[in-house]
């Protein structure tokens, strides 16, 4: 499994996430049954940042914690065998996540990766629009932050 991190928050330095990140996804991976050479990129950005994009792509012009975009890999071109998978991009709002952590009373590096595996888990397919949705989401979610001792107390 292949993380890419990307900050673009320049005060910010993020580098203690990374190890948390590929280790929550490779149990993702493993619980979705996801074999081979993967790869996912995470990008930190700041509210204005995701507003933007939510604007652009969501049609909702307010900030938000996460974003997903999926790999569109309809237009299959073939694949050679050295070049990894890639499930498609994860953006995370540093600043919603602190603000969330903070409202939840967990820590922040909690909401981190909750958002992150949240992430994860929409890139594979998953949906929280109905309530079994949501609930099956959030089981495999709370499995994977479970293992990392970041579970919910």
């Amino acid at each position: 499994m292949e993380v890419l991190i990307n900050n673009e928050l320049e005060s910010e330095d993020l580098g203690h996430y990374e190890e948390l990140i590929t280790r929550a996804f490779a149990l993702a991976a493993q619980l979705e049954g996801l074999q081979g050479d993967i790869e996912v990129s995470v990008t930190f950005v700041d509210d204005t940042a995701i507003q933007e994009l939510n604007r652009d792509y969501r049609g909702i012009d307010e900030p938000t914690d996460v974003l997903s975009f999926p790999q569109d890999d309809e237009d299959d071109f073939g694949v050679l065998a050295e070049i990894p998978t890639t499930l498609g991009d994860i953006v995370i709002s540093l600043q919603r996540a602190r603000d969330q952590a903070e409202e939840y009373g967990h820590s922040v590096t909690r909401e981190v990766l909750y958002l992150a595996v949240h992430g994860f888990f929409h890139l594979v397919g998953y949906d929280h629009h109905t309530p079994d949705e949501q609930r099956s989401m959030r089981e495999r979610e709370e499995q994977v932050l479970g293992e990392l001792d970041l579970g919910r107390e």
